[in-house]
């Protein structure tokens, strides 16, 4: 009887695992070398989170990561669709390289979508928060105009998520 139990909690955990392994993703391109293709890039990190359009026929897959969208990986490909590199893109180098006036579209192909998308209808702007691993609990925000979809600022501010609650704490 024993063994037989045994035997079913053995089948049982075979089997969990398989379909957890289906499952798994690469959480980033690692050792991912130029020249994969596309296809192979997508089946280690499954399907992106974006495509972008770049120069002379490139793309640039967006594979948003982690919780609370802390990573993201841009793919760079060429126009045949084979890798050219790869770089995790929300951090302070790549924000602080984001200049005021460039569209909505470049801001994509930049940085991916946003952790958050914010309306001010007084100010006529969106504001996108990204989350990114910082030493401060802070986030990234890009302020565009909803009109010209270009942006109008940009700005690091507290992640509400850090905010402490409004609990009284004694003395």
């Amino acid at each position: 009887m024993q063994s037989t139990v045994f035997s079913r909690r053995l089948v049982a955990a075979a089997g969990a695992a398989a379909l957890l392994a289906g499952c798994a993703t690469a959480y980033s391109p690692g050792q991912l070398a130029a020249g994969t293709p596309a296809s192979e890039v997508i089946a280690r990190m499954g399907p992106p989170t974006g495509e972008h359009a770049g120069p002379q026929g490139t793309r640039r897959l967006e594979f948003a990561r982690g919780p609370f969208g802390k990573h993201t990986y841009m793919v760079d490909l060429d126009s045949q669709g084979r890798v050219t590199g790869w770089q995790q893109v929300l951090d302070e180098k790549t924000f602080n390289a984001l200049p005021v006036g460039i569209g909505r579209q470049d801001v994509l192909y930049r940085l991916g979508r946003p952790s958050n998308v914010m309306e001010i209808p007084r100010r006529n702007e969106l504001v996108w928060s990204y989350r990114y691993d910082a030493v401060f609990c802070q986030w990234f925000q890009v302020s565009l105009d909803r009109t010209s979809q270009q942006v109008t600022s940009t700005n690091y501010n507290v992640d509400p998520m850090c905010d402490p609650d409004d609990r009284v704490v004694p003395f």
